[in-house]
């Protein structure tokens, strides 16, 4: 058996002991950070939403420092109103909305069923710089997501065939052998979508524009659709 004394005083600042749980608390409470990459205003903002957003995208793009630019947490809630949230990767974006892929019997595609609405951020923390959207949900055809399915390496085909998304699982060995069982029956042919897998298009009914400024005084610019028209509104801090 180890002896306590010989790690030294690590146990104490573990965040299950009393001294570390204050310790901790305290370190989140005195974080500090001033945000002075940038400002946004009404007057260098694109007229458009996904005008805004596509700049905005490409910057991020463009950031060694953002190894995932199309990574967006999604939001949804079930049919009694609970939410839930995860990271999702953007597979597109245009006028009609922005659309993700996943399996229709996982956890948001259940929840999408019963409450099809969902909000969404893209946290460009680098950047100093988030946009935040949200509206209503729908399928993609199933033609756009055979295209976009042809377009994804083998091996995540093979994945989307393998994985019950969401599902309880025995052990890792049942998802490795799922993979195993799905790799021997397509072979070298062609692999098709499941027809429990898909895209999801949140069309956009609002988009924040968010900057981060000095003091906690950040810059948020919000389009809204109103009576089919475009509001653009600044919104406080």
């Amino acid at each position: 058996m180890t002896d306590p004394d010989a790690r030294g005083d690590s146990t104490d600042s573990a965040p299950g002991s009393d001294r570390g749980e204050a310790d901790y608390a305290q370190n989140l409470s005195t974080i500090r950070r001033s945000y002075v990459s940038g400002t946004l205003t009404e007057d260098v903002l694109y007229p458009t939403w996904l005008e805004q957003l596509t700049y905005w995208y490409d910057q991020a793009a463009e950031d060694a420092r953002i190894p995932e630019p199309n990574a967006m947490q999604v939001a949804t809630a079930d049919a009694d109103g609970r939410p839930d949230i995860r990271t999702v990767l953007a597979r597109g974006f245009d006028a009609a909305g922005v659309v993700f892929y996943t399996n229709y019997g996982s956890a948001k595609g259940t929840q999408l069923a019963a409450n099809p609405a969902a909000a969404a951020v893209f946290a460009w923390l680098p950047l100093e710089r988030q946009v935040r959207f949200r509206g209503a949900v729908t399928r993609v055809s199933p033609e756009e997501t055979a295209r976009y399915f042809a377009g994804r390496p083998r091996v995540s085909q093979l994945a989307a065939w393998a994985s019950p998304q969401s599902q309880r699982l025995r052990d890792r060995n049942e998802l490795d052998e799922s993979l195993a069982e799905v790799t021997q029956r397509f072979g070298n042919g062609e692999i098709l979508p499941p027809p429990n897998w898909g895209g999801y298009r949140i069309a956009v009914d609002e988009i924040e524009f968010w900057q981060g400024r000095e003091f906690r005084l950040h810059d948020r610019l919000r389009f809204r659709r109103q009576d089919g028209n475009w509001l653009v509104e600044r919104l406080a801090p």
